[in-house]
């Protein structure tokens, strides 16, 4: 593969497509407000302490995340050799920007 072509879809690895299914399927799944015991921190905490939350709104709020860094991880991988440099960069700010309001969210939005 040259350096400017697009990948086509047999050139990603079945393990590369594996994740990026995993990571389609979790994303629905949290979309569609189920899924609680995928969150980390929800599962394992006191069921206090998880009354303080409107489980359906966190699930949508980590799902919503879950699928930008999805999108932004799949574009990345079918068209790794045309994109510039500089886009893995944008990407990286992009999710860690993408982490922390989904942070915030979950802490302000999602709390009853």
């Amino acid at each position: 593969m040259k350096v400017g072509e697009v990948m086509n879809f047999a050139d990603v690895s079945a393990g590369e497509w594996i994740v990026i299914v995993l990571g389609i399927l979790l994303s629905i799944i949290l979309i569609s407000g189920h899924g609680k015991w995928f969150i980390a921190g929800y599962n394992t905490s006191s069921a206090e302490e998880r009354k303080r939350y409107n489980s359906k709104k966190l699930c949508r709020t980590v799902g919503v995340g879950m699928a930008v860094i999805v999108v932004l991880t799949t574009i990345h991988l079918l068209f790794k050799n045309v994109l510039p440099t500089v886009f893995e960069y944008i990407m990286g700010v992009i999710i860690f920007a993408d982490i922390i309001i989904i942070l915030i969210l979950s802490n302000t939005i999602c709390r009853k």
